[in-house]
């Protein structure tokens, strides 16, 4: 009787388990592949965002922290999966009663259409999760903070930083590139335009004893390349 009863439990728990197909785990998604594919077409998603005067809907920033300054819960630890509920019903079945957005911004955008057939539920809710968590106000504020201190930069400062000039040129010191005070020795402050040519087209071969390529920065602007080439000059001094 005892051992019927344990192979009955067994047969019990197997069938459990066979049956869980309804509860498998869900896919894996790359939620911010899937945002391009699926959204970027309509919302631009950079934070801070651009804008456009022909643009067919509001900036993803603009949506997720409107959706998040709006909704209401009374506890902080259910507003994400609340947003992520949110957006996954009101892509596939949206209207104007239920979004948060103004009346100002339903005028100018109207209702999204729904996204029935273009995109699954369970894509939505990985869509959701990486809004929430990638527009996030602090994030914000600090890319915010970080690019003030940037804009405060002299521009020879920025250009040092955005193009890593200092990872192959020293400022005294040769790295595997000539350092900027033996530049300036060479070319005197008289040839601010040999320098820029350099910038602007790259140089290859001009240094005896470095090998290393130096890459063209044509994406530099006039002055931002005076003002670089002008202080590497100041180096001779």
């Amino acid at each position: 009787m005892h051992r019927s009863l344990t192979l009955a439990h067994l047969l019990v728990v197997t069938a459990l388990f066979l049956g869980c197909g309804d509860h498998a785990p869900k896919k894996s998604y790359d939620a911010k592949a899937l945002i391009v594919q699926k959204c970027a077409e309509c919302h631009n998603l950079d934070m801070p965002p651009k804008t456009f005067p022909d643009e067919k809907a509001p900036p993803m920033m603009a949506v997720t922290f409107h959706v998040r300054d709006f909704m209401k819960v009374e506890n902080p630890s259910e507003k994400r999966q609340k947003f992520i509920d949110f957006v996954t019903d009101y892509v596939i079945n949206p209207s104007a009663s239920k979004s948060f957005c103004d009346k100002k911004s339903l005028q100018e955008y109207g209702v999204m259409p729904s996204q029935k057939g273009k995109v699954t539920e369970d894509e939505l809710e990985a869509i959701a999760g990486y809004m929430y968590d990638h527009y996030d106000p602090e994030k914000f504020m600090e890319i915010m903070t970080q690019r003030a201190r940037f804009m405060a930069l002299p521009a020879y400062k920025r250009v040092l930083e955005t193009k890593n000039c200092l990872g192959c040129h020293g400022i005294e010191k040769d790295k595997i590139a000539p350092s900027f005070k033996r530049i300036a020795k060479k070319y005197g402050q008289a040839d601010e335009a040999t320098i820029i040519k350099s910038i602007e087209n790259g140089s290859r071969g001009k240094w005896k004893g470095f090998k290393v390529i130096m890459p063209p920065f044509k994406d530099l602007n006039e002055s931002d390349k005076k003002a670089i080439a002008n202080w590497i000059l100041e180096q001779a001094k």
